[in-house]
């Protein structure tokens, strides 16, 4: 399992493939394993690396923890620049298009072309629920073992239509989930709003959503669509919130539909 470090922290990820490098931000409950189905799927076309959030999966544990998408944009830039990769894609999900958007306004000369899937703008758009949802994700993850919080989340981020063996997959990894990394992002997203961030990104967006998402639903997504020139929505139909692993097949289509046109470009 490759590892590189970054200041004094050590950053696992996952790999396949050769080509242009694709940089995989997974999100809030999950890690490098959630993206199985794209490091498969997309490797004959592109270098894939799922990164671990630092806290997540095999990466070490922040110390201090993090606080905000600018600190974490810090690492993430680290970390690109330890893979010796001047320019690359970079798709994130949930959480990590969050982060992704932050980059992307901090650092766009590193970023070939941006998807943002699932994608929220951070807790801040949302005054009414976000000091909620923060004392929630705290409360649980410092007081529910592991597995019982992966119960509790795990329903709501498929569609009716998910097969049972995606949804065992999501529990699996959602019941990883470690407190320093869980909290660090759970306050980024309680401080984030990149609404003002969207008029910075100029490199070619695509969005994707699906329709069944209850968690970051459509109307998100449009609003982001919205604040990006240029950038385009993609629905995946019977797909929830994690829409990568309920509908692979589609979604990985729709990346290498959307990245080919830029392929033969500067990502390298």
């Amino acid at each position: 399992m490759p590892y590189t470090q970054v200041g004094s922290l050590s950053i696992h990820y996952r790999t396949a493939g050769e080509g242009a490098p694709l940089i995989l931000l997974h999100g809030l409950g999950n890690n490098s394993q959630s993206w199985s189905r794209q490091l498969a799927g997309l490797q004959d076309h592109f270098q894939v690396i799922a990164w671990d959030t630092p806290g997540y999966g095999d990466s070490s544990d922040p110390d201090p923890e993090f606080r905000t998408f600018g600190e974490l944009a810090d690492i993430l830039k680290g970390f690109i620049d330890s893979l010796g990769f001047k320019k690359v894609f970079l798709l994130g999900h949930s959480m990590g298009s969050t982060l992704a958007m932050d980059f992307c306004s901090k650092y766009p000369e590193y970023v070939e072309a941006l998807i943002l899937a699932a994608s929220t703008r951070g807790g801040r758009t949302n005054p009414e629920t976000n000091e909620r949802k923060l004392k929630n994700r705290l409360h649980n993850v410092e007081n529910l073992p592991p597995q019982e919080l992966a119960e509790l989340r795990t329903p709501d981020m498929f569609s009716p239509y998910a097969p049972p063996e995606a949804i065992a997959e999501a529990k699996r990894i959602m019941s990883m989930v470690r407190p320093p990394g869980y909290r660090s992002v759970a306050y980024s997203l309680y401080h984030a709003d990149q609404t003002e961030k969207l008029s910075s990104i100029t490199m070619p967006t695509m969005l994707i959503c699906g329709e069944d998402d209850k968690v970051t639903p459509v109307a998100e997504s449009r609003i982001v669509e919205q604040g990006i020139a240029g950038s385009s929505l993609e629905l995946i139909a019977r797909a929830g919130h994690l829409c990568y692993i309920e509908q692979p097949e589609e979604f990985n289509r729709l990346v290498l539909t959307f990245l080919q046109t830029y392929n033969e470009g500067e990502a390298s």
